[in-house]
């Protein structure tokens, strides 16, 4: 078994909808997974001026016995179930489930490359990942933790918890009633 951090993000639709379905899905590779607090955030955009919906993301912690290839597939059939077309970079998106680390394994290949680009640029990953485990190591080429990651972060774009929740915390069970605006 290893630890992999996935992070979710959405800006079309249901937000949050989308994003607890993901988490639901997610959890039948663990049912005890651990979720961040959700976050809203401006998109980033390819140029700067360009107008999209906000974001909403959370960081998924979750343990499994899947390679990096075989969870990459997994994740991909939840965004292809959630709607999710690939078009441009930085385009408005129904779903994004994007692995950031799994356990120390450090890959670059033309499917994968781990630990995700760019994460440490990215505070919309590294708040939400710093609520759930400040401490986890990201390995080469990063080598740091969470926290010193986050606390390094130029990026400025806004970002704010909000109250949603993924899952709830007193039964478990899928929120059903959607705040979403």
């Amino acid at each position: 078994m290893q630890t992999a951090y996935i992070a979710l993000g959405s800006n079309l639709g249901d937000r949050l909808v989308r994003l607890r379905q993901a988490a639901a899905d997610l959890r039948m590779l663990d049912r005890h997974l651990r979720c961040s607090p959700v976050y809203e955030g401006a998109a980033h955009t390819l140029y700067p001026g360009d107008k999209s919906p906000d974001f909403l993301n959370a960081v998924l912690e979750v343990r499994t016995n899947l390679g990096a290839e075989d969870l990459l597939d997994f994740c991909q059939k939840i965004e292809h179930r959630a709607g999710r077309k690939r078009s441009l970079p930085y385009a408005p998106r129904t779903l994004d489930v994007d692995i950031l680390v799994l356990g120390y394994i450090t890959r670059n290949t033309d499917r994968i490359t781990l630990p995700h680009p760019r994460l440490q640029e990215r505070r919309f990953v590294l708040q939400p990942w710093y609520d759930l485990s400040p401490e986890c190591y990201i390995p080469d080429p990063v080598n740091s933790t969470v926290s010193v990651i986050r606390a390094q972060c130029t990026d400025c774009a806004s970002l704010s918890r909000t109250p949603w929740k993924l899952f709830s915390t007193d039964q478990g069970h899928l929120l059903r009633m959607s705040t979403a605006k």
